[in-house]
């Protein structure tokens, strides 16, 4: 159970003018953090509040943000990642994640990454600094410093997926069409796994959408499988569903790790109802490229996908470091 651990607190620009702009301004002094043995996460968070610095204090200010978000009980909220952290350990921070929010947008390599794992399949710690060659030529993959042997990959995700679409083929509420999160739902109702993402989704009523659901191999495998059986997929039912989510609920918010498409569909179509009231985004990409990974939530609100007065940061880091902090100081499990 999560427990309401902080109250929002983010610098706004005081609307007052000349020395009195000033002293609000400068009314809050940056402080020393001062560790000690046995420090718990939560103290360490509550003692960085006030420190000033860089990343973290965007840290800070993303879980008193957070907090308001997940605590208000109106606020109907999303979470959007890419499939890169699910190669990693993080893939168990998202799976306890999932039951705190309503609707999760993501990309294929999620469900390659989560079905492949939750099958056995082994991912290594590995290096940067590699010699690509030699892997190729051993069989390995590498995605960034992890290292995935290619049948606890390519092999076990394929098995894995003819197993559990052949179920859902023969079941007899087999439908023929499908959207997207209709069918990550099946699948997440036959994982075995209780540390996978889209089973901890099926069981806490969590929709999954995957608007590039062919961008991977479990989209190659739907492709391979409907090339003999009577099966379509719907992406634009998926799509309806999000526009009756954002016009039903009048507040909402979103956690947002990484760019791209994942990003995109949530402030896409929340920008239909005025824009989102809550919103926390943690990238490693730069804005001088003009790409939307990139975009600090700033620019979000000139395009009215963020409301001028939502409650925002963007937090510029790793997320592997990042989350764990923010989910612990949540508590978030």
């Amino acid at each position: 159970m999560r427990k309401c651990v902080f109250s929002v607190k983010v610098l706004k620009m005081p609307n007052t003018n000349g020395n009195s702009q000033k002293r609000a301004l400068l009314r809050e002094g940056v402080k020393d953090i001062r560790l000690k043995k046995g420090m718990r996460v939560s103290e360490l968070i509550a003692a960085m509040d006030k420190m000033g610095g860089f990343s973290a204090q965007h840290m800070v200010d993303g879980i008193h943000i957070l907090d308001a978000m997940l605590s208000n009980k109106e606020s109907y909220n999303f979470l959007s990642f890419p499939a890169d952290i699910v190669s990693t350990g993080l893939r168990g921070v998202l799976a306890d994640m999932v039951k705190h929010f309503d609707a999760i947008i993501t990309t294929c390599g999620t469900l390659d990454h989560d079905i492949a794992r939750a099958f056995g399949g082994k991912y290594s710690v590995g290096t940067f600094n590699a010699d690509d060659a030699k892997l190729h030529s051993m069989g390995i993959y590498r995605l960034g410093n992890v290292f995935i042997e290619n049948r606890e990959y390519g092999k076990m995700l394929e098995d894995s997926f003819r197993k559990i679409m052949d179920e859902i083929y023969s079941s007899k509420d087999y439908k023929k069409e499908y959207s997207p999160s209709e069918l990550i739902n099946e699948f997440g109702k036959r994982i075995p796994d209780e540390h996978s993402i889209l089973r901890q989704a099926y069981l806490h009523n969590v929709k999954i959408f995957n608007p590039g659901i062919v961008d991977g191999a479990f989209g190659t495998q739907l492709a391979i499988f409907a090339q003999d059986h009577d099966f379509k997929l719907n992406v634009i039912k998926d799509e309806l569903e999000l526009s009756n989510m954002v016009f039903d609920n009048k507040v909402t918010g979103a956690l947002m790790i990484g760019g791209g498409i994942s990003k995109h569909h949530v402030i896409w179509w929340n920008q239909f109802k005025g824009g989102l009231d809550y919103a926390v985004y943690i990238t490693t990409a730069t804005q001088y490229d003009g790409s939307l990974s990139g975009a600090r939530l700033t620019e979000a609100v000139s395009w009215g996908k963020i409301k001028e007065k939502a409650k925002y940061t963007t937090i510029d880091g790793d997320a592997t470091i990042i989350l764990p902090f923010m989910a612990a100081a949540l508590d978030i499990v």
